[in-house]
């Protein structure tokens, strides 16, 4: 649009301004954080939570800059404020809490501020021994602007500050109003927001239930949890099991598929191409004639079963997670029904998956580019609200990389528009970026490389990564030792220190973190050779497991599961400070949630007793040089008294290799 204008001893002329820019607006704002891909995806939290943003505003000239963080519910009508504080070199600052489950909004509002610009201007013309009758009078128009917006007290307040400034018989009061605390009050109470500028996108916050940011898992085999060798497990016998785990401090119960198998190209033993009579087959070579992804696998029980599992769950402040694989066996009924979804060879057969050298010939992979993919779209969006509608609302997704992004962004918008507790957690073990773009598209969880980040150099790197890059406000780590896939080679020893610390550190690194149940309690790690896999895996066989059988590690995860849930500073991830040890393998990092000091020190030695000085970070607990304070060992109860920075420790792998202390002062 163009705008006609008149200057002096020229006729109206066209001159080429956009409409919708307004000249008299001075501020600018640029570089606010957080703000995930120019806002395209929003930011993570839990209700409790405080957000804190951060912006670069600048303004031409020497006038002082207001600035406001707005934010609201995104249902609400009215934005909430809250004043922006100037951190250093025109970086502004100011957080808000999100109290309640839902979508937030957030959005930043600046200015030229007038009156704290006048008021700047006579506090350095007074200082210098000036008389500002003149800028008395200025200011006293600027405060009959606020007093129109003030009300009550603060009104008169404010109208007899105007006459005062009016009224030159009395040019000391007015000096001493003018520089007084209650003006600076009423200069944020009752601001001049002339021209502002309003950041030009309006950021979301997803804030998910607790337990998406903290939470416990314990996944188990529902086929081995039987306690008479031989007998196919069921739902009944895992409800058995459910105060065993309760009393360990699990509250996640992750189940691998438990619907049926299929009978075409079953595997055997150890991924044996050929299964014998009776060999059980892959809980992923999903669907039979019995039924898909919607039906239970008749030898674990009926769906009343799986339903009653679910509920006695609830008891026990626990919640079952299912695995959604999407695959099918050749016997599922979506490859004689929906034969299109499916890739075919130029023979006609449907080509089954591979990830070469690997071969699966027990699964069909399902295509996605096939012609009738909404309706493929459809059924699985399907597939999780019946499971929803049994009671699940947490969902772990296998390989969700090897399907579209747009499908995951659309299906769990789609479930969460119906079941909005609904947690999903990414198993997705690829390239980075890969792993990033899934947990921006709605994952609330996701896979890491915890896995295979073994020494202080590499664990310290890669929590900084998570914790201190872009990547916390919306990539929440789940850390997992092992999985029923991945029997890493650090842990192929069966050496019992390296398995307690590297389950301590998932367990204290994260807050959220998972264990592959009874095989990493008992510290199962003979590998296929040459291989990150377990023999006699429990994917292809049924095992008998003895439920009653306890170990050092079981002690140690029950009793870091109860402090867990003891210290609010171990509920979260990102509050996590690296101390400095000189010393390769001791490993020190300090988490701090409120009045909540918890200091662990590992030795990821797990062969030497090493010992070295640690660096707490006084300067973050608000602690003095000389003022000493109390570390308590959580884990031994042992109490030692520090003094300063710099403290000594000394972890022998063979007796405990860890400290859990509790700072108190």
């Amino acid at each position: 649009m163009k705008r006609s204008v008149k200057t002096q001893n020229e006729k109206s002329r066209v001159v080429r301004i956009p409409a919708q820019l307004d000249g008299q607006a001075r501020t600018v704002i640029e570089r606010v954080s957080p703000e995930v891909d120019g806002g395209r995806f929003p930011i993570k939290a839990v209700p409790g939570e405080v957000i804190t943003v951060e912006a670069d505003i600048i303004t031409d000239g020497h006038d002082k800059i207001a600035a406001r963080l707005l934010y609201k519910a995104a249902e609400a009508d009215a934005w909430q404020e809250v004043p922006m504080q100037l951190i250093i070199n025109d970086r502004w600052t100011a957080s808000f809490p999100v109290e309640t489950q839902g979508r937030y909004r957030y959005t930043i509002e600046a200015w030229v501020d007038h009156l704290a610009s006048w008021r700047h201007e006579i506090e350095l013309k007074i200082r210098d021994g000036q008389r500002i009758t003149s800028e008395l009078l200025a200011g006293a128009v600027l405060v009959e602007g606020m007093a129109a917006r003030a009300e009550g007290e603060a009104r008169q307040a404010l109208e007899y500050m105007t006459a005062l400034f009016r009224d030159e018989s009395r040019y000391d009061e007015a000096i001493g109003q003018a520089l007084s605390p209650q003006f600076v009050h009423f200069l944020n109470q009752y601001p001049e927001r002339q021209h502002p500028t309003r950041y030009h996108r309006e950021l979301e916050v997803d804030v998910d239930r607790v337990r998406a940011g903290f939470s416990t898992w314990y996944c188990l085999f529902p086929r081995s949890a039987s306690e008479e060798p031989g007998r196919h497990g069921t739902f009944k016998d895992v409800e058995r099991l459910l105060p065993r785990l309760a009393s360990m401090g699990f509250d996640v119960l992750y189940l691998p598929p438990i619907h049926p198998i299929g009978h075409q190209f079953r595997k055997g033993k150890n991924n044996n191409v050929i299964s014998q009579p009776g060999e059980p087959g892959v809980p992923y070579g999903i669907g039979s004639e019995l039924g898909g992804h919607t039906a239970i696998h008749p030898e674990l029980g009926t769906l009343e079963d799986f339903r009653h599992l679910i509920e006695i769950c609830k008891n026990y402040d626990m919640e079952v997670a299912m695995d959604l694989a999407i695959q099918c066996s050749p016997d599922h009924p979506w490859a004689k029904d929906h034969p299109e979804w499916f890739k075919h060879r130029p023979d006609g057969t449907i080509q089954y998956a591979e990830n070469p050298p690997k071969k699966y010939q027990d699964i069909y992979p399902v295509y996605f580019e096939n012609s009738n993919w909404p309706s493929l779209w459809e059924e699985l969006r399907q597939v999780i609200t019946t499971w929803a509608s049994w009671g699940v609302r947490m969902i772990r997704v296998d390989n969700p990389h090897t399907k579209p992004y747009s499908f995951w962004e659309w299906v769990i918008a789609e479930v969460r528009r119906e079941y909005p507790d609904m947690i999903f957690l990414s198993e997705a073990f690829t390239k980075p970026k890969v792993m990033q773009q899934l947990a921006k598209l709605g994952f609330a969880q996701s896979y890491t490389y915890y896995t295979w980040r073994n020494n202080k150099h590499e664990l310290q790197e890669y929590l900084t990564e998570l914790t201190q890059s872009e990547m916390r406000h919306y990539y929440r780590p789940n850390f997992w030792p092992t999985t029923h896939d991945i029997n890493p080679y650090i842990l192929q020893s069966g050496h019992e220190p390296q398995f307690l610390i590297r389950y301590f550190m998932a367990a204290t690194l994260s807050s959220n973190y998972g264990i592959f149940g009874p095989s990493f309690e008992l510290m199962e790690h003979v590998p296929i050779p040459g291989k990150e896999e377990f023999l006699n895996s429990e994917k292809y066989e049924i095992r008998h497991w003895d439920w009653n059988r306890t170990n050092k590690l079981t002690y140690l995860i029950t009793l870091v599961n109860r402090l867990r849930k003891e210290n609010a500073a171990l509920q979260k991830t990102n509050n996590l400070t690296f101390c400095r040890i000189d010393d390769d393998f001791l490993m020190g990092y300090l988490k701090v949630t409120g009045e909540n000091r918890v200091l662990a020190v590992v030795n990821t030695d797990a062969y030497n007793r090493r010992a070295a000085m640690v660096q707490v970070p006084i300067w973050q607990l608000g602690l003095r040089d000389d003022q000493p304070y109390t570390v308590r060992d959580l884990l031994t109860g042992a109490e030692y008294t520090w003094r300063g920075e710099w403290n000594y420790v000394e972890l022998d792998p063979y007796v405990l290799p860890m400290h859990l202390f509790k700072i108190e002062f």
